[in-house]
């Protein structure tokens, strides 16, 4: 199977994402555009989306999974993410290094299973080799279960756990890869990508 990737601009790609995460119950809350633009606009990123054929109208394309990833620095000046380095420190390092977050991303669940989101993860593993990058890291939660499997077939080390000893779904997951060049050729999917304006 062949993917379909549309790689986006930062404002129309903060407005794609906004429309698709309508599309995901299991999110307790939706990213808006603004704060995908506040969070992007001073950093390098890449916002991937994958379209895929309606199964009963073959010709219409739709949007079915997406993933935004980022640069992160160890001189952070946002909370949030002076905060995830904080949390990182001793698991990654960052200094003299260039490391990627890979902050949002999902499939629709009627597309999931097809490979969707491999594609994008991949794409976006090659996009972060060409600029140098040396290691991507992720966070989720323990009750994401579904996305900690994907994330252990992508071949991502879980680095940190932070226990929640009430509420262990709660608890937090850091994983993270390492990004060596011969890391593409290694990849499975077959992927067509498209700028978009």
């Amino acid at each position: 199977m062949e993917y379909l990737i549309k790689q986006y601009p930062l404002e129309t790609g903060a407005l794609e994402i906004q429309y698709i995460e309508e599309f995901f119950g299991e999110f307790p809350r939706r990213k808006t555009a603004a704060e995908i633009l506040h969070r992007l606009r001073d950093r390098e990123a890449l916002i991937l989306m994958a379209e895929a054929p309606l199964p009963d109208d073959p010709g219409t394309l739709v949007p079915v999974s997406y993933k935004v990833v980022h640069e992160i620095r160890a001189d952070e000046s946002e909370t949030k993410l002076r905060d995830l380095v904080q949390r990182l420190s001793g698991s990654v390092q960052f200094d003299g290094r260039r490391v990627l977050y890979s902050w949002i991303g999902a499939t629709r669940r009627d597309w999931r299973g097809q490979g969707h989101f491999r594609a994008l993860t991949e794409q976006s593993e090659e996009w972060a080799i060409a600029n140098g990058y040396n290691e991507i890291v992720v966070k989720t939660k323990n009750r994401y279960y579904d996305m900690r499997a994907v994330l252990a077939q992508l071949k991502f080390d879980v680095v940190k756990h932070e226990p929640v000893p009430e509420a262990q779904a709660e608890s937090k997951v850091y994983l993270a890869k390492l990004l060596p060049a011969e890391l593409v050729r290694g990849h499975r999917s077959v992927r067509t990508v498209v700028v978009a304006e």
